[in-house]
C-alpha cells in the first residue's frame, strides 16, 4: 500500500501524488455503499498493482461547494465592478469558511474600473479590521505578494464565475495558460471557464482553481454556529444579555447595539438575517 494525495478528478478518475509520482487510480466499488466519494485535496492510501483507492485517510474539512477537502486556505476572489462586488456571497463565504476552519484571504480584482472608490475603502477597511488579510488586483498589477500565502499548504481560489481567478493564476505562472474569458454582457456574469477541480503546484504549495459559483450552502450549520461563524459577532456576543444570543430579537444584544452605533456593517447584519432565515427554512424542510 501507498499514501497520497488526491490532486486531480476527471470522469470518475483520480490522479494521486505519491513519492513525487502521479498515478491515475478509480476508488473501490465499496465506497459507494458506503456513501463515499474521494475528493481532490484526500489523503488516500492505494493499490499500485490494480490502481484503486483503498482507503479515504481522516479529513481536516470537508466541503460540498468546491467539491474538495483538507484545505488550508481560501482565497475568496471578489471583483468591484463587472461583476459588481457581492458582500452577500462573500459574507456567506467568509461564514462557511470559518465554520469548516478555513484561513480566508480576500482578493478584490478589477480596481481599475472603479470610478469612485470611496464605498470599496469604506468596505475594505471593514473587513480589515475583522482581521482578514486583503489583496487588490487590477488590469495592470498583480498581487504577486499572494504567491507566499500558498507556501505549504493547500488553497483554493473561489468565488463566481468572470472574476478572474483563472487570469490571477496565468498572472502568476503563465506556463498554466488557463483559459479566460471576457463578461458576458447580455448575462451579466462570466463563462464557465474551469471543467474541473485541480490542485496545481505553485510556489511550494498546491493551489486549485475551482468551477465558479454563484451560491455555495450552508451544510451542518445551525444558525448558532453561523452567529460564531461571523467573527465580529462572536467576540460581542461576550456581552448579550443571554449566553447564546442570536442576535435577532434578544433583549441587550450587544451586536444590535453596535449595529446602532454603525460599528457593525449594516450589510452584513442583513446578510445575517438572511443566512438565518435560509437555515431555519431547511431544517423546516428536513423535519418533514
Amino acid at each position: 500500500m501507498k499514501i497520497g494525495r488526491i490532486i486531480k478528478s476527471i470522469s470518475g478518475e483520480y490522479t494521486i501524488v505519491c513519492d513525487n509520482e502521479k498515478i491515475i487510480c478509480k476508488p473501490r466499488g465499496l465506497f459507494r455503499y458506503q456513501g463515499m466519494s474521494p475528493k481532490v485535496g484526500d489523503i488516500v492510501s492505494l493499490n499500485e498493482k490494480t490502481r484503486s483507492i483503498m482507503e479515504i485517510k481522516p479529513r481536516k474539512n470537508d466541503l460540498v461547494r468546491p467539491f474538495m477537502s483538507n484545505i488550508d486556505k481560501a482565497f475568496a476572489v471578489f471583483s468591484v465592478k463587472e461583476p459588481d462586488l457581492n458582500l452577500n456571497l462573500l459574507d456567506r463565504m467568509l461564514a462557511i469558511f470559518e465554520f469548516n476552519d478555513i484561513e480566508t484571504i480576500i482578493v478584490f480584482t478589477k480596481l481599475d474600473l472603479l470610478d469612485n472608490k470611496d464605498e470599496y475603502l469604506k468596505v475594505k477597511k471593514y473587513y480589515q479590521n475583522l482581521g482578514y488579510s486583503i489583496y487588490e488586483s487590477s488590469r495592470d498589477v498583480l498581487p504577486v505578494d499572494l504567491l507566499k500565502e500558498v507556501d505549504d499548504n493547500i488553497c483554493v481560489l473561489t468565488g463566481q464565475s468572470g472574476v478572474g481567478k483563472s487570469t490571477l493564476l496565468n498572472g502568476f505562472d503563465q506556463s498554466l495558460d488557463l483559459k479566460t474569458s471576457e463578461i458576458s454582457q447580455a448575462l451579466g456574469r462570466g463563462k464557465h471557464t474551469t471543467r474541473h477541480i485541480e490542485l496545481i503546484p505553485l510556489a511550494k504549495g498546491y493551489l486549485a482553481d475551482t468551477p465558479g459559483f454563484g451560491m455555495v450552502s450552508f451544510d451542518d450549520m445551525d444558525v448558532l454556529s453561523l452567529s460564531q461563524a461571523f467573527r465580529e459577532f462572536f467576540l460581542a456576543s461576550k456581552k448579550c444579555k443571554y449566553g447564546q444570543c442570536l442576535h435577532i430579537n434578544e433583549p441587550n444584544c450587544e451586536v444590535k447595539n453596535l449595529l446602532e452605533k454603525k460599528e457593525i456593517l449594516e450589510s452584513r447584519y442583513k446578510n445575517y438575517l438572511l443566512f438565518v432565515k435560509e437555515i431555519e427554512e431547511k431544517e423546516r424542510k428536513g423535519r418533514k
